[in-house]
């Protein structure tokens, strides 16, 4: 009797797996049963592909954070275009939106991820600190083009803008912000000269 069926690209199935189990059920139901029965695999299937559940979920971590780049990216290309309010509400609420926010509680709860991803990721708290880095990137460049106050510090404000926005979207059993709700945060820190 067969234990599982053949997946192509297992791991990204995995990874895909775990992501909906941590937003569906929060980061205390993320285990490797679960994660193997989300993907309808069998449970070696992951210890096939990593050394222990800890080493994937380090993986998937850092996997969400390579798929961070593409949207540091479009808002470092931004610059200079569109309202600095808008390019940065629909940064954070897409990142925000995304499973950043749950990706964040896990890293807190589990002592040997955390170990795991100290090897990667020094410093900070994982997605957080790349997220903050990609906005503090977007504010200085657009205090190159004169649209934000020479004199406004891009590390204050885009630990700001981190910090008070994961904490908008932290309870993750209660109403979610609304884009208004943040551009409306966003709109009262950042000193826009538009």
């Amino acid at each position: 009797m067969p234990t599982g069926v053949a997946m192509r690209d297992a791991r990204e199935q995995l990874f895909d797996a775990a992501e909906r189990v941590l937003l569906r059920e929060g980061p205390e139901a993320l285990t490797s049963r679960a994660v193997t029965t989300e993907a309808g695999c069998a449970k070696g299937l992951l210890h096939k592909h990593f050394t222990d559940f800890d080493g994937f979920l380090a993986e998937l971590v850092l996997d969400r954070i390579r798929r961070l780049d593409a949207q540091a990216e479009t808002l470092l290309k931004s610059a200079g275009q569109g309202s600095v309010v808008d390019n940065l509400t629909t940064m954070l609420t897409d990142l925000f939106g995304s499973v950043a926010v749950a990706i964040v509680s896990l890293t807190i709860s589990r002592d040997g991820l955390r170990a795991r991803l100290r090897e990667a990721v020094p410093t900070g708290v994982p997605i957080l600190s790349e997220a903050g880095q990609a906005i503090r990137d977007y504010l200085a460049a657009e205090q190159t083009y004169g649209r934000i106050q020479p004199d406004a510090s891009a590390d204050v404000l885009g630990l700001t803008l981190i910090g008070s926005t994961h904490m908008m979207f932290a309870d993750r059993t209660g109403a979610r912000p609304t884009p208004a709700q943040v551009r409306a945060f966003v709109s009262s820190v950042v000193p826009d000269k538009q």
